[in-house]
């Protein structure tokens, strides 16, 4: 037997060739495959196939209905704005749990993982109660004018709560990893200590900050049990899409849910790989 005995014949099928190179891959490769495919690849071709048998001009006509669009951009804005916002005040939490020593720190610390374990429905409650009209919060804020829960803003303070620990979790370890020693040869050649963190210490912590923004991103865009609670769920004000996918299923709306689902997924696909395009381009030239 020789070494090529194992490889197709010239003229087989292509879906024969696919097939033994398959059953050749090393078991590790065999093993990812199928948990991608069961998990991942087959639940959203069957949300492509639900969604597509309506038809192109129906799928179109729900997808881009006034409500739809409306939920869209209540939805990826100010999952966007919420991401982003994280990802400034991530890294200054990270930069102080790293680099000082003060009382309660190790609390401080174990409560950044506290929206990965708090129920979702729990942390809409806590916000709901806290950003009220007569809650902590709310109650500071009402004399100004401005409305916290049951509003947009709601919205994007529940985002923001439970994708914080994304980015705190993924820069923190950069920052730990980071030597002091080159901050010090910075301010020694007469660099201000804004210009050592925008110069020396920005680059290598750019692809761990974009890195939080898109997975702080993807959990905002498919929130549901916090802002649910914390929104009024109004059309046009702020509805956003995971719960308009529920009011469809409520009504029975089997075909309505699957086509804004799949242009949710269409769409945070879309986002994400422009966030790893730019992650990818900050390894490359940060």
């Amino acid at each position: 037997m020789t070494a090529t005995d194992h490889l197709p014949r010239t003229g087989t099928a292509p879906w024969q060739v696919f097939w033994h190179s398959l059953i050749h891959l090393p078991w590790t490769w065999r093993v990812m495959l199928g948990y991608l495919t069961l998990m991942l690849l087959l639940p959203t071709a069957a949300l492509f196939t639900k969604s597509l048998s309506i038809g192109p001009a129906e799928f179109w006509r729900i997808a881009t209905s006034p409500i739809a669009l409306s939920a869209y951009d209540v939805t990826f804005t100010t999952s966007l704005i919420a991401a982003l916002i994280d990802g400034v005040f991530g890294v200054l939490i990270a930069w102080v749990l790293v680099r000082y020593q003060f009382p309660f720190q190790k609390i401080i610390d174990a409560s950044i993982d506290l929206p990965f374990a708090l129920p979702t429905a729990v942390a809409g409650l806590t916000l709901a109660t806290v950003y009220s009209e007569n809650g902590w919060i709310g109650a500071l804020l009402a004399p100004f004018g401005i409305k916290v829960a049951f509003t947009r803003l709601g919205v994007g303070v529940a985002m923001m709560f439970i994708s914080l620990p994304f980015v705190v979790r993924t820069v923190q370890p950069v920052l730990m990893q980071m030597e002091r020693e080159t901050e010090e040869a910075a301010w020694s050649l007469g660099a201000s200590s804004w210009l050592t963190f925008w110069r020396v210490l920005l680059p290598p912590l750019l692809p761990a900050i974009l890195t939080g923004v898109a997975l702080g991103f993807s959990r905002a865009v498919g929130e549901f049990g916090s802002t649910v609670i914390i929104s009024s769920n109004t059309p046009f004000k702020d509805l956003i899409a995971p719960v308009l996918v529920f009011q469809r299923l409520e009504q029975y709306d089997y075909a309505g849910a699957t086509v804004i689902g799949t242009v949710m997924l269409l769409i945070s696909l879309l986002m994400l790989l422009v966030i790893n395009f730019i992650q990818a381009w900050g390894r490359r030239y940060g």
